[in-house]
């Protein structure tokens, strides 16, 4: 289970006063649970992701996952927890390695071991039917070297590492923005079979309504670092992309006359 505790996170802006990016947000996902999160640019839905990972310090509050009060804890610590995959489909693998190398290598996290032992017959095996079973015909590839795969295909080769071992929380950082249509809808696919398959706990920022709409049995829309809504089971299974669009919107609008009124207020003090 994952529990944020008033996560805050401040940033200091150039000649100006801090900037609340993450705004006191309380949230417990339990095991097991797929939460997507949404908002729009500059919500601070991936500062919100980057505090569990441990690559943005909290300014206040605390972060326990799995028993542990990790709010202290070091990236490299949490990864013990954490499995994450980025939207940069070369991020957390070695384009020079196999793809069996590059599995090998997250499958020796933690252990006293290298690559000729990691690398082999049984980790081949397993390997080969891991991926097999999310894409066919990928395994074929275990001794390709992972650069002269597709971003999709690489990608899923990164959710396959991510989760190995099978950590306490999956986190997907907008893991399909860089990827065309085609090859984000297979990535998808991957993902929420992987998921399944796996029983994991996992929480997915997406710029894409249509994923938002989809996936998951809980979303979450962060807007200026707050949650505006936070939705699960028959509820979100009623959502539509035209639903989120619609919200989107209303606070679009809402933040337009919130600035006009501001200007007006300094204006009447000028």
């Amino acid at each position: 289970m994952l529990e944020l505790c008033n996560a805050t996170v401040r940033f200091a802006s150039p000649g100006g006063p801090q900037v609340l990016a993450v705004d006191g947000v309380s949230l417990t996902i339990a095991e097991g649970a797929f939460v997507v999160v949404i908002g729009t640019n500059g919500s601070g839905k991936s500062t919100l992701l980057g505090s569990v990972a441990g690559t943005v310090p909290l300014s206040a509050g605390a972060i326990h996952l799995a028993g542990h009060d990790i709010t202290a804890w070091s990236q490299p610590a949490r990864a013990r927890l954490i499995g994450r995959v980025f939207q940069d489909p070369r991020a957390g693998t070695a384009g020079s390695l196999t793809v069996l190398e590059n599995i090998a290598v997250a499958a020796c996290r933690g252990r006293p071991a290298g690559l000729r032992w990691a690398t082999s017959r049984a980790l081949r095996v397993e390997a080969a039917a891991r991926l097999g079973r999310i894409v066919p015909g990928l395994e074929a590839r275990l001794d390709q070297p992972i650069g002269s795969l597709s971003g999709g295909q690489r990608q899923i080769v990164t959710l396959v590492m991510a989760t190995w071992h099978r950590p306490e929380l999956l986190l997907l950082d907008e893991h399909t923005a860089a990827l065309d249509p085609a090859a984000a809808d297979r990535v998808v696919q991957a993902t929420a079979a992987l998921i399944r398959e796996r029983r994991l706990t996992a929480l997915m920022v997406t710029h894409s309504l249509a994923q938002a709409a989809s996936l998951g049995d809980r979303l979450i829309l962060i807007h200026r670092g707050r949650v505006e809504l936070d939705v699960s089971g028959a509820a979100k299974r009623r959502l539509t992309p035209d639903d989120l669009a619609a919200r989107f919107d209303r606070l679009r609008r809402a933040d337009q006359l919130d600035d006009a009124a501001a200007r007006t207020l300094a204006e009447a003090y000028v």
